[in-house]
């Protein structure tokens, strides 16, 4: 029985809820094809939308463009069945084709300047603004580093908005990007300054134009400044969307010939996966140009540095900078093949001949020495924006929660180590130890994490010195975690973990009177609950040690691999979460040992702990969670010719 529009435009919606995936682009082509069998006609429009959208977003630009075709198709043979809101999106697409087009060398000029000028005839004829085509046109002789690039920028530039230009924050962005690479410093600058102070935000920025921010500063001669900038755009990288290669390789450059060496290393590693398969080969070649640009500034006195990049054979920066190169060459030629010009490899060699800026960056916030911080004195308060009563400071614990709470984490840091500090010396124990925590948690986000490792480890000593309950410090090791893998001393955070799991599984309590039963429940569920985060965490550092280490590091230990160190210890925090009623944390834990099963091949294993977790994100009302967790069990259940329980799972997505 066919569906009706109602029914079938329900099932999109859901699917539009869905987070960008596997998972969500196999969903939207399972409806386009129901809908081209059965119908409704209405329908198909926005069922196209839906599919052009979920591949973009999921990394599948070059595919996206069929489904697209077949839309533009559509609109031209039933435009009656087009709504306002298919109408925009199909218009809105055609920047999306145009732009993303140019980042496959594979999609010959033709191909794209046909699509620029069917763009620019349709706009005309829909009477919609010129804004869109403008910048497209500018996009695309960026590109390919075309002879009018810069009258194309002035022109796109001088074009009043409308309806389908680009977001106002990215907008400037974009125009920054432009101004740097043309060497015009001072104005990259003065635009970015101005953006910020507006305090507007997107999905990508301010942390695209923050990026190019320090940079700037940094070839200005302006360290403090481009430390400054390069601290916000790691704390408001975290909090963006999308792979964000740009701006990662613009703090790798930055960090690499800002003469942090190690910092370079630990960001490189991190992001190593989009070394090997970025969104695009676009975005792939950026950032391999920008580790060059990086390990060649590092070259002459930090050659030996050792490097651990999962999938990367190079165990150095010296060999790092070769496999780089290796990597980079022939993608810039085949782009400068496609384009007809020699854009990328000019690029490339500007690189290679990267050398360290003149002043080294200072990026140490003075957290483990809190007498180096500012001392927060009424002249400091003033210039930091700080809260003041009578012309004095408040106290420093009061001014790090205002620091926070206004963005300023850098500022927030400092306060609260020296607040820690101050409490420690007073004696209050406790209280040190929790400010150390904060203090750590913000170096955490500003990507300090061998100082947030150090501050952490403190905070823990003196909240078990000072009596706190193992439930109590449990948060504190969980938070502890990620700086302890990044940092190299993930068995000191597995060992604290294990210290308090065992605190906290010998903690029941003698019999109790029957009106103190309720609270003894209440306080074993809490025991319970926090010695699953703890296995939860110590299986995750377990797991990212093991996805950073080459096969050698892998060898198994007395008591196992590392790999079934962490699925053992994922498993028992899936089963604890579950028996005190944590079905979220239960199935998040089930997907981590899902993951790592099909990793080893496990396959039936895999798939029963990542059916476990798509069930029991559904069972917590998580739909965004589950789609995600899906996005796994599909493509392994298609990996392993199942693909009859992978429509199953995809049906059972939209309904």
């Amino acid at each position: 029985m066919s569906r009706t529009l109602d029914e079938v435009n329900c099932e999109l919606m859901r699917i539009r809820e869905m987070p960008y995936g596997l998972a969500r682009t196999q969903a939207a082509e399972r409806q386009v094809r129901l809908v081209e069998a059965e119908g409704p006609d209405a329908a198909r429009a926005f069922a196209l939308s839906v599919l052009v959208d979920s591949m973009y977003w999921a990394g599948e630009v070059e595919k996206s463009y069929l489904p697209f075709t077949l839309l533009v198709r559509w609109w031209d043979e039933h435009p009656e069945l087009f709504d306002e809101i298919d109408r925009h999106s199909l218009f809105w697409y055609f920047k999306w084709m145009v732009n993303d087009l140019a980042d496959y060398p594979t999609v010959p000029v033709a191909q794209i300047e046909a699509t620029l000028d069917d763009m620019e005839r349709r706009y005309a004829l829909a009477g919609h603004g010129r804004d869109a085509v403008a910048y497209s046109r500018f996009c695309w002789a960026a590109a390919r580093g075309a002879d009018d690039v810069e009258r194309l920028f002035q022109e796109w530039v001088a074009t009043p908005r409308d309806e389908f230009s680009q977001c106002e924050v990215c907008d400037p962005g974009d125009r920054a990007s432009h101004l740097r690479a043309t060497g015009r410093l001072e104005e990259t600058v003065r635009l970015v300054e101005q953006t910020l102070a507006e305090g507007a935000t997107c999905a990508t920025e301010p942390a695209d134009m923050l990026s190019h921010l320090a940079l700037a500063y940094l070839d200005l001669g302006r360290p403090q400044d481009a430390a400054r900038a390069h601290r916000r755009a790691v704390a408001t990288l975290a909090e963006s969307k999308g792979e964000m290669a740009g701006a990662r390789g613009r703090r790798i450059v930055l960090l690499g010939r800002g003469g942090q060496p190690e910092r370079a290393v630990r960001a490189i590693e991190e992001d190593a996966r989009l070394l090997l398969a970025a969104e695009t080969p676009a975005a792939r070649l950026g950032l391999l140009v920008d580790v060059v640009e990086a390990t060649a500034a590092m070259l002459p006195t930090h050659g030996d540095l050792p490097v651990r990049a999962a999938g990367v054979p190079a165990a150095t920066v010296a060999e790092l900078h070769a496999w780089a190169v290796a990597e980079a060459a022939p993608l810039a030629a085949a782009f400068d093949r496609r384009n007809g010009t020699t854009r990328e490899s000019d690029l490339l060699a500007i690189a290679r001949a990267a050398r360290p800026a003149p002043t080294p960056l200072d990026l140490d916030l003075g957290l483990l020495d809190p007498t180096r911080a500012p001392a927060g004195g009424a002249a400091d308060a003033a210039a930091t924006g700080a809260p003041t009563v009578d012309d004095a400071p408040v106290d420093d614990l009061a001014a790090a929660e205002s620091a926070l709470a206004a963005g300023r984490t850098e500022e927030a840091a400092q306060a609260y180590a020296r607040a820690a500090a101050g409490a420690q010396d007073a004696g209050r124990i406790v209280d040190a130890g929790y400010a150390w925590a904060e203090s750590a948690r913000c170096a955490q986000v500003l990507a300090d994490d061998a100082t947030a490792h150090v501050l952490y480890a403190r905070s823990v000593a003196l909240l078990r010195a000072g009596g706190v309950e193992p439930q109590d410090v449990a948060p504190v090791v969980v938070a502890w975690a990620p700086a302890a893998a990044t940092s190299g001393h993930a068995d000191a955070l597995v060992e604290t973990a294990d210290a308090l799991v065992e605190a906290l599984t010998g903690a029941a309590g003698d019999d109790v009177a029957p009106e103190g039963v309720a609270l003894a429940q209440r306080k074993e569920t809490e025991r319970r609950r926090a010695a699953a985060d703890l296995d939860d965490a110590a299986a995750r550092v377990l797991a990212s040690v093991a996805d950073a280490a080459g096969p050698a590091d892998r060898a198994v230990a007395e008591d196992g691999s590392l790999v079934e160190r962490a699925v053992t210890r994922a498993a028992r925090a899936a089963e604890a979460y579950a028996s005190v009623g944590a079905l979220g944390d239960a199935a998040h834990a089930f997907w981590l040992a899902g993951r790592l099963l099909d990793g080893q091949g496990r396959t039936q294993d895999a798939v029963w702990h990542l059916e476990s977790a798509v069930e029991g994100f559904g069972l917590a009302h998580d739909r965004q969670t589950r789609a995600r967790a899906a996005d796994d069990l599909v493509a392994l259940l298609r990996r392993t010719g199942q693909d009859a329980r992978a429509e199953e799972v995809l049906a059972a997505l939209s309904r």
